[in-house]
């Protein structure tokens, strides 16, 4: 005779539900996500306080940002995005040195860095060659402009 509270399953199963009762292991993607991945270095066992302190990167990264925009919106627009670009390459700098970087972390380490300094280098130099009277010139720039629309 069975125990009553046993449950027979005949398909492979993995650790119970939240239900208590065994799921079906399978090697598809479920089609509804359920639930998300914790951030790097977000672990359950650290206190609120911890973790609140872990965010400091973020924050400053932010904040260099919001005065960028703010510079930008009181007519000083290369300045505020010069300031745009270096937070974004502050934010590179931090994401190499530091190992826990709470929500400035993204993706791994190495796109993380790559996609910060790309987009902040790339800001940063549009906005010292922006018109009018650019801070820099890039020669070749005029030259492949007159090559191949003036022409």
């Amino acid at each position: 005779m069975r125990d009553p509270d046993e449950i027979e399953v005949r398909d492979p199963v993995s650790a119970p539900g939240p239900d208590g009762v065994p799921r079906r292991t399978t090697r598809r993607f479920p089609k509804f996500t359920r639930d998300t991945a914790r951030p790097e270095g977000g672990g359950r066992a650290a206190d609120a306080d911890a973790l609140a302190a872990r965010q400091w990167p973020i924050i400053a990264v932010l904040a260099t940002v919001a005065l960028g925009l703010l510079l930008t919106a009181l007519d000083q627009f290369r300045i505020g995005t010069i300031l745009i670009g270096v937070a974004l390459l502050a934010g590179a700098v931090l994401r190499w040195l530091l190992p826990n970087v709470g929500m400035l972390a993204v993706r791994s380490r190495f796109t993380d860095i790559v996609t910060y300094g790309v987009l902040g280098s790339a800001i940063v130099l549009l906005a010292m060659m922006a018109q009018p009277n650019p801070w820099l010139q890039i020669p070749f720039l005029k030259d492949t402009l007159h090559f191949t629309v003036a022409n």
